[in-house]
């Protein structure tokens, strides 16, 4: 892992300059997490590491094939705080089998005292290929989801956390809040963040590209796109070309997802988007004040459908917002 770590940042020093003070992230999984890969991780420059947590509760890792017990996480966050590598995010998730009220309090508890500085919550999801072999008779109703990501919330807040965008909680002292506080916060493939580039460079396969005219997305098989970068070609697969209209409707969403409210330069053009907004409305999820539109607290779980009424592409499913939740 390490070798093919070093081989990609020296290719990236070799064709980028990087900003002094530069944060450079990587995923992690805890039960992978040695003394030397926390060192070689060092001496490559990583600033921050996100570690999978999802539940700490042994039945639910059985449930879903991932056990890692605390003693495994502790050692993991200690390795990489040994090596000054103390910028830390978990991700927890909700919505798993067997899963309760009180095994995610007991999480949220372990990882808050890890003093790390955040939090991305995820919902679990019934799609993926790795969770085929989950028995759904285990898993929670839509009910008990939503009041499991209600107790995260709940249970973080009290920790003196606050909540970013829709899915991330932070001390108030991190990067991310404070953009979150100064409506500076940001969103593009990769999640939250507080960098205002307008250009996102993917590297690998099925990633993506932002552009200030479009996407594009590499190929996803593996095979096929080491074959084709070898060949000294561009391994893109598909891309997506924006005009002035759509930038427009892609900053509005971004305003919705970051702060759950923007001002709309002129309803007029919007008038289609504000009437499929007419149910929300009703059932007190949004306001609609002058050219100002505002996600309400009791919307802000489904600001996805808000955000998706803007959304050319999607917009079919705008008027869906009970099957958000």
């Amino acid at each position: 892992m390490l070798d093919g770590l070093r081989s990609v940042v020296t290719a990236l020093r070799r064709n980028f300059s990087f900003d002094v003070g530069f944060e450079h992230a990587i995923e992690l999984d805890p039960r992978h997490v040695t003394a030397g890969l926390a060192e070689g991780l060092a001496e490559l420059g990583i600033t921050r590491a996100s570690l999978g947590v999802q539940d700490i509760n042994p039945l639910v890792q059985g449930a879903i094939g991932r056990l890692q017990p605390l003693v495994t996480i502790e050692a993991a966050v200690d390795r990489l705080r040994r090596v000054g590598l103390g910028n830390l995010s978990f991700d927890l998730m909700y919505g798993l089998p067997l899963q309760t009220l009180e095994s995610i309090r007991k999480t949220c508890a372990f990882v808050v005292a890890l003093s790390h500085c955040l939090l991305r919550l995820c919902a679990s999801s019934r799609l993926k290929a790795n969770q085929r072999r989950i028995d759904e008779r285990e898993l929670p109703s839509q009910d008990q989801r939503i009041d499991q990501a209600a107790l995260i919330a709940e249970e973080l807040a009290r920790y003196g956390y606050v909540k970013i965008g829709i899915n991330h909680f932070a001390r108030p002292s991190d990067s991310l809040a404070v953009a979150a506080a100064s409506r500076k916060l940001h969103r593009n493939f990769q999640g939250y963040t507080d960098d205002d580039r307008k250009i996102l460079l993917g590297l690998g396969a099925s990633s993506i590209s932002t552009f200030a005219n479009g996407f594009v997305q590499n190929i996803a098989d593996v095979p096929k796109y080491v074959g084709i970068i070898e060949a000294g070609t561009l391994a893109s697969a598909r891309g997506c070309r924006r005009d002035a209209e759509d930038r427009q409707r892609a900053d509005i969403i971004e305003r919705l997802m970051c702060d759950f409210e923007v001002d709309l330069d002129l309803i007029a053009p919007f008038a289609e988007e504000l009437a499929m907004l007419a149910a929300m409305q009703r059932e007190g999820l949004v306001e609609i004040l002058g050219r100002r539109l505002v996600v309400t607290d009791a919307g802000r779980s489904i600001v996805r459908v808000v955000a998706a009424a803007f959304d050319t592409y999607r917009r079919a499913h705008a008027a869906q917002f009970s099957t958000a939740i």
